[in-house]
């Protein structure tokens, strides 16, 4: 069992106690120096210098002020000049997945349905025969003339190795034919609710399968053994280190909790995790007494993740009117959603136990009824805020994911509900690529609506939805930024009234996202008596023109006073 320890130590009380009074103190374990620190603390947004004692820090200053700090053994970090930034909080990853990824055959970059096939014909024959082919994160908008892939195009290459490589969005995936077989999906099987098994004009199946229909493949492939995960999951922790994030956001297994309880036990964690579990499940903590913020400084729980639609990309985005260039549909529900009223009865019984709640919600329509569904949780169970917090349960600071496409009614709902719109501003400047020819211009005004979230009162939480867009934290805050689509059609922002200052993309991903998990207290701020969450940069962020964000390169991270990635300087 996790043991629950937010307490800043006597130590460090002692220690910050002491700097105000000018008394002796312990000396520093770490410094850094001459650094633009950008602290994400309104009582001092700017400083020279840091100085750490254990794994927290004890002050920040100037350099002169800090250098009072120093001892024979205090490391010595120079920043020569560039930016410092609280730890990033990455509020939305699917991280073994991302661990698995680094790994797995890579599609996303294929400019054609030939490049995509052979790829994957290339990574079947590095495997052990029978080994499943996955991973992938495809992206056929990437190819002349947008076509979807069918098991055709593969079969030849993958006679005997099953294979199921999902689109980048996770809501769409092509299976070859032999896992149609293994899976046992046939021109007769019925698609679940929630889902589409997609077929030719014979009425079989081509190979893709949508959301809910996705399931019927996954389980035919073997559960990854504990050693395969444990893997994946330090390759993750690598990656996270390399890029600055020291905090994550984890839409977890139950697996997934495990190794995580394990490697915090051997010491190994380089990255805090909120572990988010699935909404179907909230029955398990709720039994066991885990409420919101249950854990402690590395590990903590009490959140649960529930799905009320798909992707834009995949045409399953529930919207309120339909597709502009798939005029036969407006979307699915996703299939949690049924039976009818089966997303409130969940959200009822979790929110009666103290759990949080969020919910991926693409299109606007479904944005809408996880609002009201929200809303009718709070009618029923009264509203707590942090002035007046019913107890037991916590306050409740209610999530939306994705939050993409919003109606123009809702964001003063989206406000008074407190709720945070936990959002990926990578994908506004992917999917701006075609996201016009989907749904139309008027719709997309208000699609990845940072500007009027922030104006509203709304709590951003910012996040990469790693594998969905890449981990790096730069990349999303140019694109908070910018809006500059990854096409280069859209140099001076696609609609460019929802961009944002870079303070309030960095704040979005520290402050923010520490806020979206009850830990703002602890971090997302370089503030004394929070945790020593360090990034530095090879670039001034502010001195550089916006466009360059995204090739600023982390030089160091550091976690609890520990460096645990040291790059190029």
């Amino acid at each position: 069992m996790m043991r629950f320890s937010f307490a800043i130590c006597p130590l460090m009380l002692f220690a910050v106690g002491a700097a105000a009074a000018g008394e002796a103190r312990p000396p520093a374990d770490l410094v850094v120096l001459n650094g633009k620190v950008w602290t994400v603390d309104p009582a001092k947004p700017r400083a020279e210098a840091i100085a750490v004692v254990g794994d927290r820090i004890a002050a920040v200053g100037t350099n002169e002020e800090i250098k009072k700090w120093m001892g024979p053994n205090t490391r010595t970090i120079d920043a020569r000049g560039k930016t410092v930034l609280p730890g990033l909080i990455d509020a939305h990853v699917h991280f073994s997945s991302g661990g698995f990824e680094i790994s797995a055959v890579q599609l996303k970059d294929t400019a054609t349905p030939t490049e995509f096939a052979q790829r994957i014909g290339e990574q079947a024959k590095k495997q052990p025969n029978g080994e499943w082919v996955l991973g992938g994160t495809w992206d056929h908008e990437n190819w002349p003339n947008a076509p979807l892939p069918t098991r055709e195009w593969i079969d030849k290459v993958t006679p005997d190795r099953p294979v199921f490589v999902s689109r980048y969005d996770g809501h769409m995936a092509l299976a070859n034919s032999l896992a149609l077989k293994m899976a046992g999906v046939t021109r007769e099987t019925p698609a679940p609710p929630g889902g589409e098994i997609v077929k030719d004009a014979k009425g079989n199946p081509t190979g893709l399968l949508k959301d809910a229909a996705m399931g019927l493949v996954e389980r035919a492939i073997p559960a990854p053994s504990e050693e395969q995960l444990t893997r994946a999951i330090r390759a993750a922790l690598e990656e996270a280190a390399r890029f600055g994030v020291t905090g994550i956001h984890d839409i977890s297994s139950a697996a997934d909790v495990r190794i995580y309880q394990q490697l915090f036990a051997r010491g190994e964690l380089t990255a805090r995790i909120y572990c988010i579990t699935p909404i179907e499940q909230w029955e398990a903590p709720a039994r066991t007494g885990i409420r919101a913020k249950f854990g402690n400084e590395w590990i903590h729980l009490g959140a649960l993740k529930g799905f009320a639609d798909g992707s834009l990309g995949s045409t399953t985005a529930l919207f309120f009117e339909p597709f502009v260039d798939a005029p036969h549909t407006a979307g699915l529900p996703a299939g949690m959603m049924f039976p009818e009223g089966n997303m409130l009865k969940m959200a009822l019984g979790a929110d009666a136990a103290g759990l949080q709640l969020a919910i991926h919600a693409i299109g606007d329509k479904a944005i809408r009824i996880i609002l009201d569904t929200y809303a009718e949780v709070e009618k029923q169970h009264g509203r707590r805020d942090a002035a007046g917090a019913a107890t037991p349960n916590a306050e409740r600071r209610w999530r939306i994911e994705h939050a993409q496409h919003m109606h123009p009614d809702d964001f003063v709902k989206f406000a008074k509900l407190g709720v945070i719109a936990s959002m990926q501003p990578y994908h506004a400047i992917d999917d701006g690529r075609w996201a016009g020819k989907r749904i139309g211009r008027e719709r997309c005004k208000t699609t990845y609506a940072f500007r009027t979230f922030l104006d509203k009162g709304v709590k951003l939480a910012f996040s990469s939805d790693w594998t969905v867009a890449p981990l790096n934290p730069l990349l999303g805050m140019y694109a908070a930024v910018t809006r500059a689509t990854l096409d280069g059609k859209n140099p001076g922002g696609w609609f460019p009234e929802q961009k944002i200052s870079l303070a309030e993309a960095i704040e979005a991903y520290t402050m923010g996202s520490a806020y979206a998990e009850f830990a703002e207290k602890e971090k997302g701020s370089l503030t004394a008596g929070k945790f020593a969450d360090i990034v530095v940069l090879d670039s001034d962020l502010f001195a550089i023109a916006s466009e360059k964000i995204k090739d600023a390169k982390v030089v160091m991270t550091v976690v609890g006073g520990k460096v645990v990635y040291e790059g190029k300087k």
